[in-house]
């Protein structure tokens, strides 16, 4: 059975035995909360490096520019393996990418632990890169997969919801593991081990979708199904493969591109470089720092979910796609400028962990966009249109930490750091306002 088109009715009679009860399970909900912790753990592996930052500067003698280039580095190889991973997805399907991926990274993560210079800390950043490439790619596939149109709002948030809540729980678990066992490296082979662990766990639950699922009765994979096949019927030509280059016409790919380019420019700059800044412009120590993370990134994770069900809700009572993603969006990326603004305006420690809380707050109801490649690309282009977003995001990742860097280098002050991630935000803010939600892009 092909990974990315409905089970037909010979496919059926290969499936697992399922249950014939009249009520739909809901194991689509299931995989997206497995997805959450994936996602989670992705997150605080990728930022267990920007946590642990003022001792491994210490310890390896990293300068300002030096660090920039370290927490770049992830990005390079994360971006550059976004379109060959999504090409894999749509061809081998999400499951296997997904799983693979987490139990690669998890090995990346504990082999950062042996870094004893600059030029190993590098290779296991671009390591870690590498392997983390196909997860929010096959997020997307898995959401286009998996949910009827009117419920990709609330599955895309709860993926990528995971940003947040691992980026929270990764600055107090890594600090706490730092400040048990007095070494940042044991947290690291911790962290890679839990990882691992779950990675296998997600290649024996996941399917690439319902109808391979054994915990999934006719019900539920027949919601989905007719869910999928109204969709298709909307669209000229169906629901069919199409090359990449065929969306670059189009407003709404661009808008999409440039929107999440904008999100990773805050998002990211606030992640590698956020602990840094709290340490040295607010006297934080090792622990605040943890909860500080804690604090923010947790913000963004209840923001996250909050916007998620804010959009499939206001849907649901007949408001248009546009309507509800262009205002949600429009009041996001204020909340998210205004309180930047705040926190260069205000120099007060705990005054601005409240500001970056409610920065974090707004700014992840973009975890929105990940209901976008199933919406402009359709089931069959999800992976490689999700991939294409995520390289634009990344590039930001690219470029943020490295001119960060700079920045601070040069002016020894995080005020125009601070107004860069501003103008980041501009860019989510306008792209957003540009983009149709509501019909898939008609390529040939």
């Amino acid at each position: 059975m092909s990974p990315t088109n409905p089970a037909s009715v010979s496919d059926a009679a290969t499936d697992p035995p399922r249950t014939t009860s009249a009520a739909p399970t809901r194991t689509r909900w299931k995989v997206f909360l497995l997805l959450l912790g994936v996602v989670a753990l992705n997150y605080i592996d990728r930022g267990s490096v920007s946590v642990a930052l003022p001792l491994i500067t210490e310890d390896l003698n990293l300068s300002k520019e030096v660090t920039g280039f370290v927490l770049s580095a992830f990005f390079w190889t994360y971006a550059l393996m976004q379109i060959p991973s999504g090409w894999l997805i749509d061809r081998f399907g999400p499951r296997k990418m997904a799983g693979g991926a987490c139990i690669g990274w998890g090995v990346a993560t504990g082999v950062t632990a042996g870094a004893t210079g600059v030029g190993s800390l590098l290779a296991a950043r671009l390591a870690l890169g590498t392997v983390e490439a196909p997860v929010m790619p096959a997020g997307g596939k898995l959401n286009a997969n998996w949910l009827p149109a009117k419920e990709r709002g609330r599955g895309a948030v709860l993926m990528d919801g995971g940003a947040p809540l691992g980026s929270a729980l990764g600055g107090l678990a890594i600090s706490g593991l730092i400040a048990w066992t007095g070494s940042w490296r044991i947290s690291f082979i911790v962290a890679g081990a839990v990882t691992v662990a779950v990675g296998f766990f997600a290649l024996k639950f996941l399917r690439d979708t319902p109808r391979e699922h054994p915990g999934v009765n006719d019900a539920e994979a027949t919601l989905i199904e007719q869910a999928h096949a109204a969709e298709d019927a909307a669209v000229p030509g169906g629901d069919k493969p199409a090359k990449l280059r065929s969306y670059l016409k189009y407003r709404s790919f661009w808008g999409m591109c440039l929107g999440w380019m904008g999100f990773n420019g805050v998002f990211y700059g606030l992640l590698t470089w956020g602990p840094l800044y709290l340490s040295e412009t607010k006297g934080f120590d090792i622990k605040s720092i943890g909860w500080s993370t804690l604090v923010i990134f947790g913000a963004g994770f209840v923001g996250e979910l909050i916007g998620g069900w804010l959009s499939d809700h206001w849907r649901a009572r007949g408001a248009s796609a546009n309507t509800v993603l262009r205002t949600l969006m429009g009041i996001a990326g204020a909340a998210v400028m205004a309180g930047l603004l705040g926190v260069v305006l205000v120099p007060d420690a705990v005054t601005a962990v409240v500001l970056l809380s409610g920065v974090l707050f707004f700014l992840r109801w973009a975890g929105l966009y990940w209901a976008l490649p199933s919406t402009l690309g359709g089931r069959a282009n999800a992976g490689v249109v999700g991939a294409a977003m995520n390289l634009s995001g990344n590039i930001a990742g690219i470029v943020t930490p490295i001119a960060v860097g700079f920045i601070v280098g040069g002016t020894g002050s995080y005020t125009w750091a601070l107004l860069y991630f501003v103008g980041a935000g501009a860019l989510f803010t306008v792209s957003s306002l540009v983009i149709d939600y509501s019909r898939r892009l008609v390529v040939r």
